[in-house]
């Protein structure tokens, strides 16, 4: 019972990952746990695209039209990578992925 316990509780800290700033949670309590800091790096990278995104925006106001695209695209990719952790999947996101092995912590 208590191997579904720390089952459960390392897909809910992958999943958090790929929720925007949550994607802090599971990297600061540094778990030992491979799959999450996967998943916890992946979401890190898209939390880093995002921001980024933003700041762009907030400094080029007459880009706002790119606004919902990368919004959506965001949204597909923390969705992605949800999917991913429900099906227990190792599986890079699209476009943000391979940045995220480059990450140590």
């Amino acid at each position: 019972m208590e191997e579904t316990s720390k089952k459960e509780q390392s897909n809910i800290m992958a999943i958090l990952s790929y929720i925007s700033v949550l994607c802090l949670i599971p990297i600061l309590m540094k778990k030992k746990d491979e799959f999450v800091n996967f998943h916890a790096k992946q979401g890190f990278i898209l939390f880093v695209a995002e921001a980024a995104t933003w700041m762009v925006f907030s400094i080029f106001p007459f880009l706002w039209f790119l606004v919902n695209i990368f919004g959506l695209v965001w949204l597909v990719l923390s969705i992605i990578g949800i999917v991913n952790v429900l099906n227990k999947k190792k599986k890079e996101i699209p476009l943000l992925g391979r940045f995220a092995e480059k990450i140590k912590f």
